[in-house]
Order: C-alpha cells, then structure tokens, then sequence
C-alpha cells in the first residue's frame, strides 16, 4: 500500500474529527464510497475530477478501499498524498471492538506521531491518510530488515504510548460496556486496569453463542479455559505499569507498511515501519504482542513451518528492548540489557499459545456474524488448536502420555530457521 508518515502533531488530540451522517453500502460499494469521500472532499466532485478505488484484501473483518483524485496533470506522488483510505466495519463486529475507543485509540497515536491523520468517521467506519509505501506479506515479515524495523517500531510504542483507562467506564470500580468490558468482565485480572487484553477475552466468552448444548458446554469448557490462563499468566512480570503496555494486538502483514524512503536517503538506510488498524489495540502485556506477531508469520493459512525459529525471536527481541529503553522516559539506571531480552525470550515462550487461544474465540463469533467469505469456523478450530497444543507441553501432558511434538510447537522449539 504505498504510504505518507504519521501525519499528527502535538496537536491532532485537540482537533474534533468531522462525522459524516452517511454509510459505506458493500452491495453497492463505489457509488456509497464515492458520496463518503465526495462529502469530505466537495471538490472531488467536481467535473473535473477523476476519482478511483482500489481495493485492498489483507484482512478478514473490514473493508479497505484506496480512494484517489487521477487529476489532469497531477504527478503520481501528488495524488497519493491526497489519496483517502476507507475503511468500512465488518458486520456486527460491534460485539467484539469497541469503536469508541478505537477513535480514542487513533487519536492518542495522532499526537504521538505514530497515526496517519484521521479525517472523518461515518456511521460504519471511518476515513485517513492514505500511508506511502508498501503492504507486507507473510513473507516479508519473515525478512531480518522488515522484522527488525517492526521490533524498533513496537518498542516505540510500547515505551512511549501511555495505558490511559478512559474514566468514563468506570463507576465505583466496575468497568461499564464502553472499553471493551461488560461489568461482569471488570478487574477479571487481580490489579490490572481495565480495559485490557484480559477483559478483551472475557467480553467476547460472554459473546460466544450458546443457543444450543453444545454451544453452551463449549462456551463454559472455554470459560473455565480463560480462568486457568488468567491464574497461570496475568500476575506474571512484564514491561511497563502493572505489567502492561499500550499494544496492537493485530500486528498480522496487512497491518504492518514499509515506508516509502526519501528519495535523499542513501542506499544503506534502515527500513522503516507504520503500523495501521487500531481496533483491537488495547493495554496488554508485550509479551502477548510479540507472540502475537510471531504467529501472523504464517499468515490466515497457519503455515507452522515458517514460524521463527529460536535465533530469529531472538535477534527480533534483542532489537525491541534496545529500543524499548533507548526510549523510555523513565528508564531505570542499571538496565541490564542481555538480562532483559533473556526474560522476554522466556516470556514470549510462556505466551506462545494465548494467540491461539485469543484469535480462536474471535473467530467463533465471527462465524456466526461475518459476512465475509472466509471459513471462519475452520479458522476457530485450528487457532484453538495452537492453545491445546501449548497447554499439554505447558503443563507437561504430552510427556506424561508419550506424543509426539505438534508441528506448530516441534517448530517453535528449533533453534534456527
């Protein structure tokens, strides 16, 4: 997708975003698309005008379109700089993001310059700036100058994004609906504020449907599930306050654009990285983030057989935390840096199966809400799958009953690619 950097400053937070009382209509999509960015853009309206779409496919849940002016005479670089990105929800993934707090979440990142510029939302999505440069695939992600540039750009977020809970869901410390909690879900793990990834998790458990027996007994198997993680996993040390930092959640190839370099820049720059997407970014230990990267390495096929092995995660986590506390604010005077990313190596290990189990529930809503042509309940099975395997090495069992190691764990387990 090629990309513009960051377009917010210090003062994006205090700009009020224009909301279009307008839809984008998927069974007629250019012609709803163009009255929402003709409303934002009068004068792509006009006769002279030449709007076009194009439309991206990385992710399973939204609609993206790339919406350009090819005015007479303007250069390529020119119309990209105007260029618009719709995005338009997926049907009814109200129930699993909360959309407020995205824009809450786009915002924060406008101002820390690690955004493009939000420019309107409308009653099922919203538009920005258009990013220069180019959409990963699984295989680039799987390159030492993307994923080290995805490291760097992590640690940037995650050393210098604040976990700011939005008071207004909290009323005598219980968590209303608003920030990804219902009050069942509230504090689920013991001194960690909500919102986070823990009440993420319990919000879609109570989500999952049970209209049947055999809906209920797999809600509570999963319920009972999510109760053991959270005694095994939530009070375990991390970075950051609490244990938690400002994290993507969704860090998978379509999210992750290479920056167009200056055409100044000489031969040997680094690569650099956006992140965009920022509806399931919520307060998350960074462990669960890595992990979670690591595994959209395989992309939606679940290809276990290019999972990084133990030298790749570590050249990976070794360039995070030297960015991590080159740029944190309030770094500690004896960081031990070969310490730190021994720890995280350790964590990310401890982690590995939380995606699995994560990405699973969500899509056993999303199969009976999507209208995207994915075979989302395939999808449930073989991400859960990734959790069960996990938990019987993590708890011992695959030993104790003589199996052999699951593909996905026999790969993680590899010393080198």
């Amino acid at each position: 997708m090629p990309s513009s950097r960051a377009n917010g400053g210090t003062n994006a937070a205090t700009v009020e975003i224009p909301v279009i009382d307008l839809s984008y209509d998927p069974e007629n999509s250019e012609i709803s698309a163009l009255r929402l960015v003709t409303a934002l853009r009068p004068d792509w309206a006009d006769p002279d005008a030449k709007v076009e779409f194009k439309r991206f496919t990385e992710g399973i849940t939204n609609t993206l379109l790339k919406s350009v002016n090819k005015r007479k005479g303007a250069s390529k670089e020119s119309i990209d700089n105007e260029a618009i990105l719709l995005r338009a929800y997926g049907h009814g993934t109200d129930v699993l993001i909360d959309r407020q707090r995205e824009t809450q979440n786009h915002e924060l990142l406008m101002q820390h310059g690690l955004a493009p510029e939000l420019l309107a939302r409308f009653s099922n999505g919203m538009m920005y700036r258009y990013l220069r440069g180019t959409v990963t695939t699984p295989n680039d992600l799987r390159k030492a100058p993307v994923y080290l540039a995805v490291a760097r750009r992590l640690a940037q977020w995650h050393a210098t994004m604040p976990c700011v809970p939005n008071p207004s869901a909290m009323s005598n410390g219980v968590a209303g609906s608003t920030n990804g909690t219902t009050p069942s879900s509230a504090m689920v793990a013991p001194n960690k504020p909500p919102p986070n990834v823990w009440t993420v998790m319990q919000k879609w458990l109570h989500a999952l449907p049970q209209k049947t027996e055999k809906e209920q007994s797999r809600q509570k198997e999963l319920q009972e599930e999510f109760s053991w993680l959270v005694e095994e996993l939530s009070q375990r040390p991390g970075l950051g306050a609490n244990g938690l930092v400002f994290a993507h959640c969704d860090l998978l190839c379509g999210n992750v654009i290479i920056e167009t370099k200056a055409a100044s820049s000489p031969a040997t720059a680094e690569e650099s990285v956006a992140f965009i997407d920022y509806e399931y970014a919520t307060p998350s230990p960074a462990a669960f983030d890595l992990a979670n990267h690591f595994a959209e390495w395989g992309g939606f096929e679940c290809d276990y057989n290019v999972l990084p092995a133990r030298t790749q995660r570590r050249e990976f986590i070794a360039e995070y935390i030297r960015a991590y506390f080159a740029q944190l604010s309030n770094r500690p005077a004896d960081v031990n840096v070969d310490r730190e990313v021994d720890r995280m190596c350790q964590e990310v290990d401890v982690y590995r199966g939380l995606p699995g189990f994560y990405w699973g529930i969500w899509a056993l809503i999303q199969a009976t809400i999507s209208q995207i042509d994915f075979n989302y309940a395939e999808y449930a099975e073989v991400r859960l799958g990734e959790y069960w395997a996990w938990k019987a090495e993590h708890t011992g069992q695959r030993k104790e009953k003589g199996e052999d190691l699951p593909l996905r764990e026999k790969r993680w387990a590899e010393e080198r690619a």
